[in-house]
């Protein structure tokens, strides 16, 4: 009996791809397939209910990423590490400060002409609306003239209509002061979540690469298990630090190519639409189209006119979409090897998570875990499907 049992699984290592089907009967285990099922929702419910914690931690990791040659250099050349994190953050954020004087200032400026656009519109539509009224009397004109033919009916149900006083509905006018008071929340939120991304960043920059020595070191004890930790570590590292790169390249792209061509079509503002275009592009999906009707809404805003207002949306959209199928695309297959079913995947995924910020963190996230399944034995199946 031992030696048949040999025997069988002998013969299934060596058959060439040919398993029975008694031995994959016996591979599949509903057990394990339950188990795994539910530690995938558990996951899931996790990570959903952990989103305060967890967003603006991959977030000033991403960032740290970006940001950990600059504070390499400046520790290069013996300035203490926690300084060298200070001197850049400060820096970037008084440059992100500078940029947005001029910008702010173009932001005021097309803010000042929505209420002239808005009233221009009102006395548009008031003298279409004399014109399409004089056509609804004839109508009503008619109307009367058959209801007259009608009989004692008609008249009966005219004079009990004409009795009838009419109510005059007023919508109540947006309280932008209301509207700020119910949304400050939020953005109490929002403002105590980027101040968290900024002590993390500091932090993580502050310590250099302790966690990841660390990381290394329980790996252990074996060296060779310490070795490809430290090599997965490394990997991360860099395949992060590439699609930063890609993301910034489109960027630029977008918002440089956005603004010439603005200019061209003599749209105010173009620098401000410029730098909106190329930080949305780093939002697959979303950031484009929220550009698209920005810019058509400005365009029509500033000439009046819905031919001209599509044109200007129909090249942003242009731009947008160079930049997203093409360069983009082509950039990420340069620095990583997933497929592209599997990023669109990741990005509904992401998104439906965690919305705007989760497209932007989905394929990074994508090409960490695809390193991991590559090095783990048991999770390179995995790996393929994410592969090309």
């Amino acid at each position: 009996m031992e030696n048949n049992g040999h025997n069988e699984s002998r013969n299934i290592e060596v058959d060439d791809g040919v398993v029975p089907k008694t031995a994959l009967i016996e591979a599949v285990s509903i057990r394990s397939m339950s188990l795994i099922i539910l530690a995938s929702i558990a996951t899931l419910l996790f990570i959903d209910w952990a989103q305060a914690v967890l967003l603006p931690l991959i977030v000033a990791v991403l960032i740290s990423y970006a940001l950990a040659p600059l504070v390499s250099t400046l520790d290069h050349i013996k300035i203490p590490r926690p300084l060298s994190a200070a001197i850049i953050l400060i820096l970037l954020l008084g440059a992100v400060a500078g940029a947005s004087i001029p910008l702010q200032r173009e932001a005021m400026a097309i803010l000042d002409k929505v209420p002239v656009a808005i009233s221009e519109f009102q006395r548009n539509e008031a003298s279409t609306a004399s014109n399409e009224q004089s056509l609804l009397e004839k109508a009503q004109a008619a109307a009367e003239k058959i209801e007259e033919s009608t009989g004692q009916d008609g008249d009966d149900k005219k004079s009990t209509q004409r009795g009838v006083t009419p109510v005059l509905v007023v919508d109540k006018p947006t309280d932008i002061q209301d509207f700020v008071l119910k949304s400050s929340p939020a953005a109490l939120v929002l403002i105590s979540q980027c101040f968290s991304v900024l002590l993390l960043v500091y932090f993580i920059l502050a310590v250099g690469p302790l966690y990841r020595r660390k990381v290394v070191k329980i790996s252990g004890p074996s060296f060779g298990r310490m070795r490809k930790a430290a090599r997965i570590m490394t990997e991360f590292h860099h395949q992060v630090q590439r699609f930063l790169f890609v993301m910034l390249l489109g960027a630029l792209f977008v918002g440089i190519l956005t603004w010439l061509a603005f200019m061209a079509l003599g749209l105010e503002e173009a620098m401000f639409w410029g730098v909106i275009a190329g930080v949305a592009s780093a939002v697959p999906y979303l950031g484009p189209f929220l550009v698209f009707i920005g810019t058509g809404v400005a365009a029509f805003i500033q000439f009046g006119e819905t031919n001209t207002a599509i044109i200007v949306a129909v090249t942003s959209l242009a731009i947008t979409s160079i930049q997203g199928y093409l360069l983009t695309p082509w950039l990420t297959s340069q620095v990583s090897s997933l497929n592209p079913v599997a990023i669109f995947i990741g990005l509904l995924f992401w998104g439906w998570l965690w919305g705007p910020v989760g497209l932007i963190i989905a394929t990074p996230i994508l090409m960490i875990f695809k390193s991991l399944c590559d090095h783990v034995v048991n999770l390179r199946p995995v790996g393929e499907l994410l592969g090309k």
